[in-house]
């Protein structure tokens, strides 16, 4: 029986810009993760398309609500993704420097 991993876990957006392209994760060492994206540490779509300004990111304590989460906004359309963006971050505002302190 599977239970619940308990530990700080992050779904995150990342964006190329402001309403540009969008990527949606989740990890276990934010700041680690954002590093790699920025430094173009890890091929594939956030490399290819210029995405790594953190525009979003909330936390969850469960593997299995984090991962969930994740999928959901997902599926979501991409205004509802906007929107979630905006709810938070108005400005776009990159918030990777925010964390780092």
């Amino acid at each position: 029986m599977m239970g619940l991993f308990m530990c700080q876990l992050y779904v995150y957006i990342l964006a190329s810009q402001r309403n540009g392209t969008l990527y949606v994760d989740v990890t276990s060492d934010l700041i680690k993760r954002i590093y790699e994206h920025k430094q173009n540490l890890i091929d594939g779509f956030t490399k290819k398309y210029g995405v790594c300004i953190l525009v979003y990111y909330e936390i969850h304590r469960a593997i299995e609500v984090a991962i969930a989460r994740e999928k959901q906004i997902k599926k979501w359309n991409r205004e509802w993704k906007l929107g979630l963006i905006e709810e938070r971050n108005p400005q776009w505002q990159d918030l990777y420097d925010g964390i780092m302190q």
